[in-house]
């Protein structure tokens, strides 16, 4: 991410945007919430370019390490974060931020059963991040969460946490949600808390689930989630009006409407339905620039 100096009313995550125009800057006081200001945004993903991209990366690999489409699709969404940076905004303190780094979670199942505990995954993503270096970090830290003892800061310090006296936690977590609204949370607590990433996604179709909305969160930084569900097959229509019927991806996208305008809402899909269109395009560095237009 971009550089520069902190000054005073920044955070230490993030830049406080103070040159945007006044009906952004006004807006988080007049709606704070960010649970209050959701836009939801559904679409169906075409699999047959995935299938063939997926087909070619998972030749001669061991199957613990093969490429899926949760790898792609995450991949494609930072890219289209990295290139559409308004994106990685968020809002706390009735305050516009951007933020210094962009971060994606997810809960990880540690094996698929109704005993089994939950841990986060919490990945960094570059500017030179491809495809395949995401796909590396997201293999080791799964791996690594799925090790018996494997956690994350997050869940080590929430363990600590519900051992307290009810009360004394009451006290604690409210003590914590004030110094994140100023940004001075320490990262022992929110470190890999996916309500503090720039993306936050929940894959429903590995464990044969449809796809849907998924809401927002006062707590933390958050400001987009999403949802992957569970492929089917669908209909579909060229602009001849051909009908043509192939297995999709449905994925459901909420975000914070007061971090940008709808027009830049739909040119971030446009760009995201592109780069999953002609995935080989994730094979380069994510701030390399690709052509897309908004369909109309």
């Amino acid at each position: 991410m971009e550089k520069y100096k902190k000054r005073w009313g920044d955070r230490r995550d993030a830049r406080w945007l103070r040159d945007i125009p006044a009906m952004n800057q006004i807006m988080p006081t007049l709606m704070p919430n960010r649970a209050d200001n959701e836009a939801y945004i559904n679409l169906d993903i075409d699999l047959r370019p995935l299938d063939a991209y997926l087909a070619k990366k998972n030749e001669g690999l061991d199957k613990s390490h093969r490429y899926t489409y949760f790898h792609v699709i995450s991949a494609a969404i930072a890219k289209a974060f990295v290139l559409r940076p308004r994106m990685n905004r968020f809002i706390c303190n009735n305050k516009v931020f951007q933020r210094d780094e962009l971060t994606l979670a997810f809960v990880v199942k540690k094996q698929f059963s109704d005993k089994s505990e939950e841990g986060l995954a919490y990945i960094k993503f570059q500017p030179d991040s491809t495809v395949d270096t995401f796909h590396d970090d997201l293999m080791r830290i799964v791996h690594a969460v799925r090790k018996e003892g494997g956690g994350d800061t997050s869940s080590d310090a929430m363990d600590i946490l519900v051992k307290l006296p009810h009360c004394v936690t009451t006290v604690v977590v409210n003590g914590i949600k004030l110094l994140d609204r100023h940004g001075l949370a320490p990262d022992a607590l929110i470190g890999s808390d996916p309500y503090h990433a720039s993306i936050m996604l929940t894959n429903l179709g590995s464990i044969g689930l449809e796809g849907g909305y998924h809401h927002l969160a006062n707590w933390g930084t958050n400001s987009c989630f999403v949802v992957v569900g569970k492929k089917h097959m669908k209909k579909l229509y060229d602009k001849q009006g051909n009908e043509d019927i192939c297995e999709v991806i449905p994925l459901g996208i909420t975000l914070d409407e007061r971090i940008a305008d709808g027009y830049y809402y739909s040119g971030t899909v446009a760009l995201v339905k592109e780069l999953l269109a002609h995935p080989e395009l994730l094979e380069m560095p994510a701030n390399t620039e690709v052509e897309y237009a908004i369909q109309r």
